[in-house]
């Protein structure tokens, strides 16, 4: 049997905490810098991200921190975790790379460390990663997506040329968790209250007039929804698999871990089902 060949070790990058600012009761912002972001690939996307890394509790890491030896020395439960964050904004001028993280107290491990960010703290993390930018030359730009998918859409929306038309809409808690967003395009703040997560969403665009021409699409939020409103774009609107960009930042009774070992697989065989109803 042929030997797997050696991991390759992704560059690890490390900043500190400038300064922190609770946005919404659910949403805090913090704003990084440092020497070791000068000259971050950041700019292509207006869905990058980065993959923070959180020392389990009590666990601490000799200097110069090294991946590999981490991984070959210390026991798997004592490893970094990682939790990927999309970037809000980039300003090379100043090198501040900022994220907001969705909190609901002390669950979770970024929320916390978000909520509690001082600044000088560092913090290290992989990345930046990306996948989405809108079009230019789409006819119109349709955004959809909860609360983990709000720094994305509100980037994106940022982003968009003068005269681009774009429809978002942004489903939260209730009206305390809206955010200004310096954009001219209409966005839709749905209240979720007391429905499920999605519901607001699939019923808003479900039941959209949709203007004239072929959309470029971007939906992000939990897996549920996610995957029926990508069904209803793709086989009722007859939006192009290529205007698409579609995916679960997370999913409903799962964790991160678990949720990240099956996502590939999910997102997968979801395309592979809809994609051949589409073509029958």
């Amino acid at each position: 049997m042929a030997e797997r060949p050696p991991r390759k070790e992704r560059p690890v990058r490390q900043a500190q905490v400038l300064r922190a600012e609770r946005l919404t009761p659910h949403m805090q912002r913090v704003v990084l810098g440092g020497p070791h972001l000068a000259a971050l690939p950041l700019g292509e996307f207006t869905d990058h991200y980065v993959k923070l890394l959180f020392a389990p509790a009590g666990v601490t890491y000799p200097e110069p921190f090294d991946m590999a030896q981490i991984r070959e020395r210390l026991p798997r439960e004592q490893w970094p975790v990682t939790r990927a964050y999309t970037v809000r904004s980039w300003d090379p001028a100043a090198g501040e790379l900022t994220i907001d993280f969705v909190v609901h107290g002390d669950e979770g491990v970024a929320g916390p460390w978000a909520l509690h960010a001082r600044p000088g703290d560092l913090v290290r993390f992989f990345g930046p990663g990306g996948a989405y930018a809108p079009d230019p030359a789409a006819d119109w730009h349709l955004l959809a997506g909860d609360e983990s998918a709000l720094p994305a859409i509100a980037a994106t929306l940022e982003a968009l040329p003068e005269g681009a038309r774009a429809l978002a809409f942004v489903e939260v808690a209730d009206a305390r968790e809206e955010q200004k967003i310096a954009t001219g395009a209409e966005v839709v703040w749905l209240h979720r209250g007391e429905r499920p997560v999605g519901e607001a969403l699939l019923a808003a665009v479900r039941g959209l007039h949709f203007p004239a021409g072929v959309p470029h699409a971007f939906v992000h939020g939990e897996a549920g929804w996610v995957k029926e409103l990508r069904r209803h774009l793709r086989l009722e609107r007859q939006v192009p698999r290529e205007r698409l960009s579609v995916s679960g930042y997370w999913r409903l009774g799962h964790d991160d871990e678990s949720w990240r070992a099956a996502k590939r697989d999910w997102n997968a065989q979801v395309e592979a089902e809809q994609e051949k109803t589409s073509a029958a």
